[in-house]
């Protein structure tokens, strides 16, 4: 990586032109780095998590300043997950990407390693999610309406039998916070690895068996018609050597 780059990405770069910067985001990894709290419900202190840009972030842009340059934040991925993150290199191609999201025009593919065998192997799930905010974090949970707010698809790429597990791969058409984490463990398929929704017993037994210490959960795929040439552009991420290596160990 050249030395203008590392000025701005602490993640290996994907794709990279005058308007857009695509990096692959590692697991403990922020998107961006978390809002400055104070007073009972804050996070405690010490040294905090990096942030996948360089520089001082504002949040009301979801801007970076590099000492390379602004980079705009378009869209974001939880902290343990890896994968495909977009930013632009400015606020005109910035608008026009985040609208693309808006209009659910970008192609989000994820790969996720989850508990048991869905059935049927491909489908949607479709439900109404909600949020309970608190000062220090945020959960999101399936409340029962007529009305869903959250949709994905999904295809099971190997069932893994001996150890009761299924390799996804799932296209986000809404984008809701923990999403994919959600749902997944809401139609009772938690995804392996997640400290939060997930089944702690499997987690602690497969981190044992297959060497799975992070949440089995990476953005594989980003697909987008690149708004200024017209091109469309699919970007991918390997999968993380840890997943891989776990994958490797369910066969």
């Amino acid at each position: 990586m050249n030395e203008n780059l590392t000025a701005q990405s602490r993640c290996p770069v994907l794709y990279r032109d005058q308007w857009l910067l695509i990096v692959n985001k590692p697991a403990g990894i922020l998107s961006h780095p978390n809002p400055v709290r104070s007073g009972k419900g804050a996070p405690p202190k010490g040294k905090p998590a990096a942030a996948a840009f360089q520089g001082n972030y504002h949040f009301e842009d979801r801007r970076f300043d590099t000492p390379a340059g602004p980079v705009w934040l378009i869209h974001r991925l939880d902290q343990d997950v890896s994968g495909v993150l977009l930013a632009t290199l400015d606020r005109e191609t910035a608008q026009s990407c985040r609208a693309l999201f808006e209009k659910h025009e970008i192609q989000k593919r994820y790969l996720a390693l989850v508990a048991g065998r869905p059935v049927p192997a491909s489908g949607k799930w479709r439900d109404h999610l909600a949020e309970r905010r608190q000062a220090s974090f945020v959960r999101g949970f399936v409340r029962s309406s007529a009305h869903a707010n959250a949709e994905l698809r999904y295809r099971t790429l190997k069932f893994f039998q001996r150890e009761q597990l299924a390799l996804l791969e799932i296209e986000l058409i809404t984008g809701k916070t923990h999403q994919i984490r959600v749902q997944s463990a809401f139609h009772r398929h938690p995804v392996i690895g997640d400290g939060v929704y997930g089944n702690f017993m499997l987690n602690r037994k497969l981190r044992k068996d297959l060497g799975l210490r992070h949440i089995f959960l990476h953005a594989a795929q980003l697909g987008l018609k690149h708004p200024k040439t017209g091109q469309f552009l699919m970007i991918e991420a390997p999968l993380p050597e840890e997943l891989q290596s776990g994958l490797d160990r369910a066969y």
